[in-house]
This record gives structure tokens, sequence and C-alpha cells, in this order.
């Protein structure tokens, strides 16, 4: 049994024993698999070290998160693709818009997810987007790109059932990660009208703990706790679940 957590910030340990200690959790949990998102050009440094050091484990993406985006993000994400011309990445990310924190730079932000959605497509690559309080936005965005090159994952994706289906029209998957054990999200009945061929599993960790950890640093082998979940959910046993959100993330980032 492989499970795969396809959005980890799990390069951010920079004591190597926790981080041993992270990766043998992982692997003692059957979760040998950790995608590796981008959120500007100093972490793409700490991305590199991570792949090195765990090359069978850890895969790359590049991109420049929305929250990242100020008004040099062209020079930025210029640093960022000249930084993995030698690199082997998997896909762009994570890119998208965030209007939580500042909506002033929506403009920007939307610039700057459509270059990369350009980028990605010309490199023929999936995108992996964060999209918070902003469907309607990211939604605009992708539609003027929509075709068979247009692919990837919604990351931490907690939208309604007319989201979901708009996203995996659009040639999408749902990453499902600690939200989906939150008592009150309604997450879960969400999925119980979506397809296991729709979904793939990640962690976000550091954040978005699942319970039992809510509320504290989350890490990738937690990612059992969200696959338990959807075993209630899907009315499955954990191997199904592993099989089937394995089999998509392969299909997602090639490998």
């Amino acid at each position: 049994m492989i499970l795969t957590d396809t959005h980890t910030h799990i390069y951010y340990e920079q004591d190597e024993l926790n981080l041993l200690g992270m990766i043998t959790r992982c692997v003692d949990q059957n979760i040998h698999r950790l995608f590796l998102p981008n959120v500007d050009i100093a972490s793409q440094g700490m991305i590199d070290k991570l792949v090195q050091a765990y090359p069978a484990m850890c895969f790359a993406m590049a991109g420049l998160h929305p929250c990242s985006v100020k008004e040099n993000y062209e020079l930025e994400i210029d640093q960022i693709k000249a930084h993995v011309q030698t690199q082997k990445i998997y896909a762009i990310g994570e890119i998208g818009i965030d209007l939580y924190w500042d909506k002033s730079t929506l403009t920007i932000q939307r610039e700057a997810f459509a270059r990369q959605i350009e980028w990605a497509k010309a490199v023929n690559l999936p995108i992996v987007i964060h999209c918070r309080e902003a469907f309607d936005e990211v939604f605009e965005v992708l539609e003027g790109y929509a075709d068979a090159g247009l692919r990837g994952i919604f990351h931490c994706f907690t939208g309604n059932i007319e989201q979901a289906n708009r996203a995996i029209e659009l040639g999408f998957y749902l990453g499902i990660g600690g939200v989906v054990t939150y008592k009150k999200s309604g997450l879960d009945q969400v999925l119980s009208e979506i397809s296991l061929d729709h979904i793939v599993l990640e962690t976000d960790s550091p954040y978005l703990a699942p319970v039992p950890f809510r509320g504290k640093p989350n890490e990738s082998s937690y990612l059992i706790h969200i696959a338990n979940k959807l075993t209630e959910i899907y009315q499955v046993d954990l191997a199904k679940i592993a099989e089937i959100t394995t089999a998509n993330s392969k299909l997602i980032f090639g490998i």
C-alpha cells in the first residue's frame, strides 16, 4: 500500500533530526510519495535540499504563491524559472489567488496566476492551485485557458458541490486535506457526491492539521488520518483509498 501526500511544505523543517523523524513516521504509515509546492524563490532552495536528500520520495514543484505576489512578481517568477532550468519539477505550483489576506493585490495576483498558467502549458506540466475566498476569480482566469492541456489540482479544496463539479469539468482533481476531518466543515457531504476518481490526498503541512491534531503543527505522516476519514465517506478500506488516490496522483504528476 502506498499513500501520496500531494501537497506538503515539509521542507520548512530545517532541523535534520526532526526532519528524519518526520520522514520515518511517513514510511511507518506507508506514505512514500511527497510533493513539494513552492512559494517563492527563497523556498526553492529548501525544496532542492530535500529532493537531493530523499530523491525517491520527494518531488519538486515551482511557482510563486499568490500571497508572495508583489509589484516585482514578474522578476521573481523569472528567477524561479531560471532556478529550475536544470532541476526536475512535476508541476507549477502553488499558484492562484488569495483574497483572505489582501484584496488590494487582486489585479497583480490575477496577472501572476495567468502568467504561470501560460508557463505550465508551455512546458506541459499540471498546475497546483491555491484558492482562498476567490473561487469566482480563479474560475474566471482558468476558463480563459480551458483546453486539454489545462490540468492539475485544486489544493485544499473546501468548496461546495457546484464548485467541485466546475473544477472537475475544467480538468482538475480535488486536493483533500485535514479540513475534511473537521466536524462542521461540510466537506464530507460534498465528497459524498463526488467520485473518488477525482480525489487526491494532501496535508499542506505544517498547516491545517487533521483531527486529532487540529490546532497543532501538521506533518505529512498525519495523512493517514485524512485517508481514514475517506474510508468512512466512501465506505471502502484504506488500501482502496491509497490505490485510487495514488493512481490519481500519478496521472497528474506523471510519476
